[in-house]
């Protein structure tokens, strides 16, 4: 694989928001985020810089990972928020034990399934952090549409749990998890 995977830096707010906007451009992106295009491109600098800085190293809240290409470009993401027992997560549930959650998966087009393992190489990254900040459970969601990123997840040892939260015109999104191996 030619790209390094690794944790963002709190000063490149900038490529976390080049990024993000690709991402939201992206022809499925109604499938996989939460929010569009139009409201992330009219943020301002501040939200952005405080983004980078709240998932980068040294924080255990969360962390954004990328993969680092050619030419120091940008070529996907994924983010681990750490989510702990009692709160609510963004869908309005109460999460029921400390655990990851990974959000905002995005490769660009030219990367997926070149069989230069991309993706993969974000979630290891990701699930490398979760793992050693000590959580034990991963879970995503997917939408019940979205078989390219379910079939990746399942692939990647993740599984369905049977649980789902309502999505966009009443279809819904799929949760899938992952056990640390020496828990499983």
């Amino acid at each position: 694989m030619n790209h390094v995977i690794r944790s963002i830096r709190s000063d490149e707010w900038a490529q976390v928001r080049e990024l993000r906007l690709a991402a939201l451009r992206d022809p499925v992106a109604h499938l996989a985020f939460l929010e569009t295009y139009e409201d992330a491109a009219a943020r301002p600098d501040a939200f952005w810089q405080e983004r980078a800085a709240g998932a980068s190293e040294g924080t255990a809240e969360r962390r954004q990972f990328v993969a680092v290409g050619q030419g120091g470009v940008w070529d996907g993401s994924v983010a681990v928020l750490v989510e702990e027992a009692g709160e609510r997560d963004f869908f309005g549930g109460v999460v029921e034990r400390r655990q990851g959650h990974l959000v905002g998966v995005y490769v660009r087009p030219e990367h997926r399934g070149s069989g230069a393992g991309v993706t993969r190489a974000l979630f290891d990254g990701a699930l490398e952090w979760a793992w050693e900040s000590g959580l034990e459970r991963v879970r995503l969601f997917v939408h019940e549409k979205n078989s390219r990123a379910e079939a990746f997840y399942r692939k990647a040892g993740f599984e369905p749990t049977g649980v789902s939260v309502p999505g966009d015109a009443g279809e819904r999104d799929l949760e899938f998890v992952i056990v640390r191996p020496d828990v499983a």
